[in-house]
């Protein structure tokens, strides 16, 4: 597995491998990988010739008081992990290789970025659109591989890509839980044991929502007021929001239908997680 540092190599290795008639995919990550940035990879590898992982703490999508300093870095043990996966290259960068002093270009998607973690993270999807566009024009892949837990990511990806006519496949993969349910995530680590026990309230929230989509319920406001119930059940978790949107548009709907995202955000401790289902 060859570690790149640079855009100029990273774009030279892509370029070469689609000369030879190879796939290309790409799996954007920002370390402290677990199994579903694993599950990403293993999508990659089944859908492309050759795959390349980039490990980047992108400093643009943090706010001034989260935790872009303490964010898990466990970069040996990330390549040791894709290694053992068959990944081809790892895009390491430092930030200087990725905002060239002075850049004063980013990529905004209006409206859309205001919306779910954008309300409560201003400025987070201004730095997610714009290191993954720098990433793409850097990697130049055919298909791109992002979970699913990051829904509204992924919709301010979609729309990025479309706009900007760029040439790549978003390649969207299932959440990959706990055995008890917890979606998989890097600040799952920042948990101590009694909140890590306080957080599958976010799974249990939407598989109650779940359940009553199966009977019938459409009403978004009475399916919100189901996982709000369930979340009253663990009084120290702060709910950041709940809600039922077009995945499209994120915007809220007043009845869900197949396609509908329904999504939470909340607090556990200081620690901020996500979860979301769609609806079949």
């Amino acid at each position: 597995m060859r570690v790149i540092r640079t855009v100029g190599e990273l774009r030279e290795w892509s370029r070469a491998a689609r000369k030879a008639g190879q796939s290309v995919g790409l799996v954007p990550t920002m370390g402290a990988l677990h199994a579903g940035h694993i599950s990403l990879v293993r999508a990659a590898k089944v859908s492309c010739d050759v795959v390349a992982a980039s490990i980047f703490v992108n400093p643009t999508q943090f706010g001034p008081n989260e935790d872009f300093a303490r964010y898990p870095r466990t970069f040996d043990e990330d390549c040791a992990l894709l290694e053992a996966e068959g990944v081809d290259v790892v895009f390491a960068p430092d930030a200087e290789e990725i905002y060239p002093e002075g850049a004063a270009t980013f990529v905004e998607v209006t409206g859309l970025s205001e919306r779910l973690d954008g309300k409560s993270r201003p400025g987070h999807f201004r730095g997610v659109a714009t290191v993954v566009a720098k990433l793409f024009i850097a990697a130049e892949p055919d298909r791109a591989f992002f979970g699913q837990k990051d829904a509204a990511q992924v919709a301010v990806l979609r729309r990025t890509v479309a706009d900007l006519r760029l040439p790549v496949e978003l390649v969207v993969c299932p959440i990959v839980r706990e055995p008890d349910g917890l979606a998989l995530s890097s600040r799952n680590r920042y948990l101590s044991t009694e909140e890590r026990r306080q957080a599958r309230v976010l799974s249990r929230a939407l598989h109650a929502v779940e359940t009553q989509i199966a009977s019938g319920e459409r009403s978004a406001r009475a399916l919100i007021d189901v996982a709000v119930a369930e979340f009253s059940r663990e009084p120290q978790v702060g709910i950041d929001y709940v809600t039922a949107v077009d995945w499209a548009t994120l915007l809220p709907v007043e009845t869900v239908a197949s396609g509908t995202l329904f999504a939470v955000a909340a607090f556990v401790g200081t620690t901020r997680l996500i979860d979301n289902f769609v609806v079949a």
